[in-house]
């Protein structure tokens, strides 16, 4: 099979004057930084600091030696601690959003709880196209202390996959690998069950947290996923590639932190770039040209030879409708072509604020369609079937064949119920059934039935125990 090139929107000359200009912003301007622990750190290693205003300028050369210490790709894993998934390379890997403060049920939404991260997490459990859990919502009853681990805890309870997540502190973080020590039985550092996401704030600042976390997370072997959030126009300028100049300077000043912490630290160029709609004030992620500054910037991290993220294949709808699904098909399809590593977004709606499980469902085959389509088309001397078409001659009848029973479960991808593939006849028998009425039965049926595998009983103890250590210690052990 021919290998099919990533989607490219700049030229090699393009990206080469990107990184200049993302040099000199860093090298003139720099980034503030609130910590003064990195801030120390920092000068220790090269850079310019001027510790009374924050304001941290790195030079090129800090900026090249740091690259040249970077991972190109690494191996995540289960719960169990079988390999997972690769990323890096032209590998794509969906995952659901992460962080949403509201659940949805139809179309009526609500402040979410632990029992929906739990409903979210099981039924991502049980679709093969979603490879990757996330901390999708807010577990609304947990104290604010305890949100970030207790979140963790749920997801590691309920499957087995890995997990992208990330700590609301810096004590937070510390805690969260508690609890992935337990699981793995101390083997977090050497089979990574979960990428940590940090983000910098707009524009060119990392906040004492984040600063903290970006070089903890690196020295304890935990993978780091910087999230920067262009939003031109509003945070970063209104020019698509000049805010790919502020995604890529932010990024590699994160990358800086991370290696001149630890050199090999396994790092994802990520992102969740916006559109920013002047009539409204809004920032929806599915903007056709929020998916353009992605695919701009994952060719800056696969120039930089980083594995990389973005948000993708989801919708700023309210609704599980036609906007939903156009706005993640076309978010999702775009990103997958540019061959970025790790696309996050299933099950959202609303800005990222939602999550839907009925919207999950239906993501799902979204994501099952689009990687069909990466797969290409497989030409052999099989495939070709020049033989079979000379033998069956005019007006062959091809369905009973041996060929195609061959072939037919491997070339084409069956969707499952949520997907109308019915006849109108048919359809109207069963009920004449929408998306959504198909995709709620697709979610009972998926809570009714499946059984996520369970930790083992050892580990479940040892979660539990470690779990109960960061309530007792944050005077929390009677919240829950």
């Amino acid at each position: 099979m021919a290998r099919v090139e990533p989607l490219r929107v700049l030229t090699d000359d393009e990206v080469a004057r990107i990184h200049a200009a993302a040099l000199r912003v860093l090298d003139e301007c720099g980034v503030y930084v609130g910590h003064p622990r990195a801030l120390e750190h920092l000068a220790a290693h090269g850079a310019r600091v001027d510790a009374a205003s924050g304001r941290v300028r790195i030079p090129p050369a800090l900026v090249e030696k740091a690259l040249s210490t970077c991972v190109s790709s690494f191996t995540l894993y289960d719960r169990d601690g079988s390999p997972a998934l690769n990323v890096g390379g032209d590998e794509v890997h969906f995952a659901t959003a992460s962080c949403a403060i509201r659940y949805q049920e139809g179309g009526s939404a609500r402040p979410s709880t632990a029992a929906d991260l739990v409903r979210l997490t099981r039924v991502a459990d049980a679709l093969p196209q979603i490879e990757l859990q996330s901390t999708a919502v807010v577990a609304g009853e947990a104290p604010k202390e305890l949100a970030d681990t207790y979140r963790l805890y749920l997801v590691l309870k309920n499957s087995p996959k890995p997990v992208i997540t990330g700590a609301f502190s810096e004590p937070g973080l510390w805690d969260m690998k508690s609890l992935l020590d337990a699981v793995t039985g101390g083997q977090t550092a050497d089979a990574p069950l979960a990428v940590f996401d940090v983000c910098p704030s707009p524009s060119l600042k990392w906040t004492a947290i984040s600063a903290a976390n970006v070089m903890d997370a690196a020295a304890a072997g935990l993978p780091v996923e910087f999230i920067s959030m262009p939003m031109p126009g509003a945070a970063t300028p209104a020019t698509l590639a000049g805010s790919v100049v502020v995604h890529t300077a932010e990024t590699l000043s994160g990358v800086v932190l991370a290696q001149t912490v630890r050199p090999g630290a396994r790092l994802v160029w990520g992102g969740a770039p916006v559109g920013f709609d002047m009539r409204f004030g809004t920032a929806p992620l599915s903007a056709v040209e929020a998916t353009l500054v992605a695919v701009a910037y994952a060719q800056m991290g696969r120039h930089y030879r980083l594995p990389t993220h973005t948000y993708a294949g989801l919708s700023d709808a309210k609704v599980v409708d036609a906007q939903a699904g156009l706005e993640t098909a076309l978010s999702g399809t775009l990103a997958a072509l540019a061959r970025i590593n790790l696309i996050a977004g299933a099950g959202a709606l609303d800005f990222v604020g939602t999550q839907s499980a009925e919207k999950l469902v239906l993501d799902a085959e979204v994501c099952g369609l689009i990687r069909r389509a990466l797969a290409g088309v497989e030409v052999t001397d099989e495939s070709l079937a020049t033989d079979l078409i000379i033998g069956l001659g005019p007006g062959g009848d091809y369905l009973p064949h041996k060929h195609t029973r061959r072939w037919f479960r491997t070339e084409t991808y069956v969707p499952g119920p949520v997907l109308d593939r019915l006849d109108r006849k048919a359809w109207e028998e069963q009920g004449a059934a929408d998306v959504l009425t198909r995709a709620t039965r697709r979610v009972e049926a998926i809570l009714a039935e499946h059984r996520p595998r369970p930790l083992p009983e050892d580990r479940e103890r040892a979660l539990e125990a470690a779990m109960l250590g960061v309530m007792r210690r944050l005077g929390q052990e009677t919240s829950l």
